[in-house]
């Protein structure tokens, strides 16, 4: 893997650069709530303040509300305007862990069907990864095999080291974009050698640890244990942060908005905390919180696996440093009751 290099104080001159082609997105606060906003062309303050989004980056690919087409009925019939988004982004700094959480969602939109909205934006997107450098308490990342410095889920991966950023290139388009950028330089022995000096002493701050080994069977075995489940849920407020805010759900709800003969289908994020997801002409088959609870839980961690092979949490932490309840999922894994009961239920 080849290893490139550029100082810190270089890094407006290489968004600027990136700027001329691509539209740059760059972590910012709006109203102290960071996301992935464009780049003015200016700030890069990030770089001091910049821990992790609030919002996580499939924002930027799942927009949390998107038109989905526009139409108009007349004599002839209904005409739909569905709306072009074809510009090239980049996204610099995004962090292992929501690079993994978009790798998790890309199965969602490109293997289980091709989604046109999502898969345009996928395909025209450059993702520049930033090691992490000041985990929070309520990170997990390494309990699922994730490394907060590095990322097979981004095109270029920026590791400090310093005065100095270590640049690896990723994938083909990373290399590409590397090789028609001026300002870096190869790297040298003694910056591989510091960068895995630094990886190793990053990955030692995520303190928080979750045995999830073995989880998915856990889960089985306490799937029918309703006590356990009304006792977990007994806190939730069925609020839906942890859901909109998790870098790996992706549930959506669709609805249109017609005045007269015209209007439009618009797509939001929905989630299943909220009691009238799922509902369906007959019943809710998720009516108590408990369920609802019970189903966010094995969905990460049991039914996503079962079908992409891979657990549907990227530890970032975020569903328990922003729950307004301290609903903390970690303990839920950590509690899990160890004898089996049978998977009917109760």
């Amino acid at each position: 893997m080849a290893t490139k290099k550029i100082g810190k104080k270089e890094i407006a001159k290489l968004l600027g650069m990136w700027n001329q082609r691509l539209n740059v997105f760059v972590p910012f606060k709006e109203e102290n709530i960071a996301k992935m906003v464009r780049w003015d062309g200016i700030d890069v303050s990030f770089l001091d303040w910049y821990r992790n989004t609030v919002i996580p980056c499939k924002a930027n690919f799942l927009p949390s509300m998107e038109r989905m087409f526009s139409f108009k009925k007349n004599e002839d019939g209904y005409h739909i305007e569905i709306p072009q988004d074809e510009q090239k982004q980049l996204i610099f700094g995004i962090r292992p862990c929501d690079a993994r959480g978009i790798a998790m969602v890309d199965k969602v939109f490109t293997e289980t069907c091709e989604d046109p909205y999502y898969v345009s934006k996928r395909k025209n997107t450059v993702l520049i990864g930033l090691s992490c450098t000041n985990p929070y308490d309520s990170c997990f990342c390494t309990s699922l095999g994730l490394k907060p410095t590095e990322s097979a889920d981004v095109d270029l991966m920026f590791t400090d080291i310093g005065d100095e950023f270590l640049i690896e290139e990723i994938t083909d388009k990373g290399e590409e974009l590397l090789a028609a950028t001026s300002l870096v330089k190869q790297a040298t022995k003694a910056d591989g050698a510091k960068a895995k000096s630094e990886k190793a002493a990053l990955s030692d701050m995520v303190i928080k640890k979750v045995d999830t080994k073995e989880i998915a069977k856990k889960l089985q075995a306490c799937f029918s244990d309703k006590d356990y489940w009304e006792k977990v849920a007994a806190k939730c407020i069925s609020c839906g942060v942890c859901t909109f805010l998790c870098p790996t759900c992706f549930c959506f709800d669709i609805c249109d908005e017609l005045i007269k003969k015209q209007g439009a289908r618009y797509r939001g994020w929905d989630s299943c905390s909220f009691r009238l997801y799922t509902k369906m002409p007959m019943e809710n088959p998720r009516e108590e919180k408990w369920r609802r609870v019970r189903q966010r839980v094995c969905h990460k961690y049991e039914f996503y696996p079962m079908n992409f092979d891979i657990t549907a949490c990227t530890g970032c932490g975020r569903c328990i440093r922003l729950c307004p309840v301290n609903w903390d999922i970690s303990q839920v894994l950590s509690s899990l009751p160890a004898s089996a009961t049978s998977r009917s239920e109760k």
